[in-house]
């Protein structure tokens, strides 16, 4: 039965004190809805954001024939869609199933993996990491109870929870810096490190800020003075990116990590969340992220290295690892690609699109040559593939839908949790209120003026903000 679901509760104890789950977390997924006041909410996910045209097609489709015509992009790059009617989740599914983006019933939540999204596309990076998301996604899924050393232990990970995070970075350290709880990180010899816990120390991209969950958190737009309208301090967009070393107990979560080979890389991962399912059996806490973990029950280094020497993987540790250079989300316009083709950048107004928005970025995908489309960890969407003397007339099209397309969009740095009429904890449609801000701006801009007019912000939709 595919039906809507109730949070469940949650003891958070203060202090240091580990988390102690009363049951598994309540993540929305394809197959697992979440109820809301707009109706039914459902979150697809897409590894890497890697969609065909033929499947963001179809998740168009499902928007505008099952739910209310929009897609959300959330903040680990998957989809999201509102207003469904009660009892279509069997339709829902098959649909999903259809276009391949349902591969697994019982990994339907766990396929989290966000990837740096200009990977084999600009020419930076070491490495392009999309064959990395294929074969990861691949090991989640797998299923099977026997097979070569280490394969046979993957059937665990349908146990993971649907908050658990994979980040796939080329080297560049976009998504390395967005506390994912297994990170792969390309390095210049062509392997990679492999981290189990927070962001690598070093620049980096600051998370979503103020969240338990980076799919639901609500990223409040500044003030005029930069402050923050929920009064959170500096450390709020940190991350805790301050951590620099191996603890003294060999825990992975002080900066350190392994190094691995590029062929091994994928696996590697996968067998690092089955490590972590084994300590949070050992633990007895039912942890959903590394770093819940209790100290005498952390990931270690040398427990890790152990684990992937027993499937035939090779690591070294490394307590000291490179730094990945620094580097902000794509921004919007176009990517010129070492291939003399270029990619198309766009971010989505609040991580919002409506279902002609949706339309034309699919049409446009399948009008550049690699036929794909790939959604962002930061609410957008790149379009590889055009040639050079084709990017600035579908760039204007995307413009004059309403997408942003430059980098000095007002819109950028603008978020809003779900807000009136589609959480009932909240107490404004802040959508609203941010929509009126950027036309301030823009009016401003166009007046010559710069003013700026603060947004609201208020309590998030725990389970489905889809702005974020």
């Amino acid at each position: 039965m595919l039906a809507a679901m109730p949070l469940p509760p949650t003891t958070t104890p203060p202090g240091d004190e580990t988390p102690v789950r009363g049951r598994d977390d309540a993540c929305p997924g394809a197959l697992r809805l979440h109820r809301a006041d707009d109706g039914s909410l459902a979150r697809i996910r897409v590894p890497g954001g890697l969609l065909t045209a033929r499947q963001a097609e179809a998740l168009g489709r499902v928007s505008e024939e099952l739910g209310d015509g929009r897609l959300d992009i959330t903040s680990r790059g998957n989809a999201q869609v509102r207003g469904l009617a009660a009892g279509c989740g069997a339709e829902l599914a098959a649909r999903l199933r259809t276009a391949g983006l349902l591969p697994s019933d019982r990994h339907d939540r766990v396929r989290n993996i966000v990837a740096s999204p200009l990977s084999g596309l600009d020419g930076r990076g070491h490495a392009d990491v999309v064959a990395w998301v294929r074969e990861l996604d691949a090991a989640l899924c797998d299923d099977s109870p026997t097979g070569p050393a280490g394969r046979g232990e993957l059937s665990a990970l349908s146990g993971l929870s649907g908050r658990f995070l994979f980040a796939l970075d080329d080297g560049r350290g976009d998504v390395a810096a967005l506390d994912a709880d297994v990170t792969l990180i390309a390095t210049a010899d062509g392997g990679a490190v492999l981290r189990c816990g927070g962001p690598l120390p070093g620049p980096g991209v600051s998370p979503p800020s103020g969240a338990t969950h980076p799919d639901t958190a609500a990223r409040p737009a500044r003030r005029t003075d930069g402050s923050d309208p929920l009064g959170r301090g500096a450390e709020a967009n940190t991350g805790g990116a301050g951590a620099t070393s191996l603890t003294t107990d060999g825990s992975m979560a002080g900066g350190g990590g392994l190094r691995v080979r590029d062929e091994d890389a994928p696996r590697a991962a996968a067998l690092a969340a089955v490590e972590f399912l084994t300590r949070v059996r050992e633990s007895g806490t039912r942890a959903w992220r590394v770093r819940e973990l209790p100290a005498e029950h952390a990931v270690t280094t040398g427990g890790l290295a152990a684990r992937l020497a027993g499937a035939g993987i090779e690591a070294v540790p490394v307590e000291h690892p490179p730094a990945p250079a620094s580097a902000a989300p794509p921004a919007p316009g176009p990517v010129p690609g070492p291939n003399g083709r270029h990619a198309l950048s766009i971010a989505l107004p609040l991580g919002r699109v409506s279902a002609a928005q949706w339309r034309l970025l699919t049409t446009l995908a399948s009008r550049g040559g690699a036929d794909e489309l790939r959604m962002t960890p930061w609410r957008g969407v790149v379009l590889p593939g055009f040639a050079p003397d084709d990017a600035p007339g579908a760039l204007s099209e995307l413009a004059g839908a309403g997408l942003v397309t430059t980098p000095d969009s007002p819109w950028l740095g603008v978020g809003a949790c779900t807000g009136r009429p589609g959480c009932a904890k909240s107490l404004a449609d802040v959508r609203a209120d941010a929509a009126r801000m950027v036309a301030d701006v823009t009016r401003g801009r166009a007046a010559g003026t710069g003013r700026v007019v603060a947004g609201a912000a208020d309590t998030p939709d725990t389970a489905g903000a889809s702005a974020n």
